[in-house]
């Protein structure tokens, strides 16, 4: 491909992610990857110029573009104008810009975003600039199958990291799944802010725990590997699709202890009847605006509404308390979501700490991880005790 081709791919992949965050598609790099299953002409290096390019873009850009063209020219204009002037130049290329052409405008968020950050946090800019840079890539060592240190001398430019027990850090870019460590099933990808979540349970042999919001089971892998493979670990998801991929993970992984139960929304108590009262530790790792995951997932600015996000507090706000009405006196409840707002967070835990007053918050009380200041995914966790 040309540079010019390149960048008319690129203005492609945008139309199509724009269009997936204004009708709920699919996510950016499944785009990017379906695009390219189909033109086997572009070569390694061509899918990697294109797909760099295009996350390029939309970190660059707060508020959704009126299409792709516009967000190119506005970030070519701001940022790589070496990339304007490939415009008009190659017949595969983009056509040349003409005056009074739409062109976005670069920001960190949505602006109705930014004044929620801005009236929550004093360094809201500086917080809102560290979730556009890029995530690094980070694994949960499976201690089913073995221990960090035996592992970290396998994977090439590996780190420990910082906070989490069992993670290793990726100091330059690495293709996870040659790795003959996570074929066999003895690492994970996994952020080391979401391996706290895990940690937070303080998950043992022998309990009866409940991963209420499992999805495709990251966490819940955590879990069992806590519990050494001994006691219920009950995983619960209403998307049956994310709850099927858990099966191979924990196949892989030489987790043992899983059930899966597929939720109907609404109505999960009705499939949870008999685990009322009865576990020893819920994890309530709710759907979220994803605002903290923003580094891996910088399109889901563009898909956020404000009506979207009324809907997700709402259903938060049920799934919370169900979790608590899951525990058992003396049991523990840990609520987290992969968000830095304070509806989903702060504002939560303390609705739910005044509708269920047998709830304490933990000694540590809540915690709110952050990129520019742990390194991690942004997250809010909140863990509770039981009274007996």
């Amino acid at each position: 491909m040309t540079p010019a081709a390149r960048v008319e791919a690129a203005i492609v992949l945008l139309d199509e992610i724009i269009a997936a965050a204004v009708g709920g598609g699919a996510a950016a790099d499944t785009l990017i990857q379906r695009y390219f299953k189909t033109r086997r002409y572009a070569g390694s290096k061509d899918r990697r110029a294109v797909r760099d390019l295009v996350y390029h873009v939309i970190r660059a850009l707060g508020e959704r573009p009126e299409n792709g063209r516009a967000a190119m020219i506005g970030y070519a204009r701001a940022e790589a104008p070496d990339l304007l002037a490939l415009f008009g130049t190659d017949p595969r290329g983009p056509v040349a810009v003409v005056a009074g052409e739409p062109a976005a405008a670069l920001g960190l968020a949505p602006e109705w975003l930014i004044a929620k950050f801005a009236a929550e946090y004093a360094d809201a800019e500086t917080l809102l600039a560290a979730l556009a840079e890029r995530a690094p890539l980070d694994l949960r060592v499976n201690r089913l199958k073995t221990t960090r240190s035996a592992v970290l001398p396998l994977i090439p430019g590996a780190v420990p990291t910082v906070h989490a027990q069992d993670g290793l850090r990726m100091v330059e870019a690495l293709n996870v799944e040659d790795l003959p460590v996570y074929a066999d099933g003895r690492v994970e990808v996994q952020d080391e802010g979401s391996q706290l979540i895990a940690a937070a349970c303080s998950a043992q042999p022998e309990m009866t725990v409940v991963d209420l919001c499992a999805g495709a089971g990251g966490k819940t892998l955590a879990l069992a590997a806590d519990m050494e493979n001994r006691g219920r670990l009950i995983a619960c998801d209403a998307d049956r699709s994310r709850l099927s991929r858990l099966g191979p993970r924990a196949a892989r992984a030489g987790a043992a202890n899983i059930e899966t139960r597929l939720l109907d929304p609404g109505r999960e108590a009705d499939a949870l009847g008999d685990l009322l009262g009865a576990a020893d530790v819920v994890l309530i790792d709710a759907p979220c605006s994803g605002t903290g995951t923003w580094r891996r997932n910088p399109e889901a600015r563009w898909r956020l509404t404000p009506q979207r996000f009324a809907r997700l507090t709402a259903l938060q706000a049920h799934l919370a308390d169900l979790g608590a009405r899951l525990l058992k006196p003396g049991g523990r409840l840990v609520y987290a979501v992969c968000s830095l707002l304070p509806e989903e967070g702060r504002l939560q835990a303390e609705a739910l700490s005044k509708a269920h007053p047998d709830l304490a918050l933990d000694g540590g009380g809540a915690q709110i991880l952050r990129p520019d200041r742990d390194e991690t995914d942004g997250f809010f966790i909140a863990g509770y005790e039981k009274s007996c």
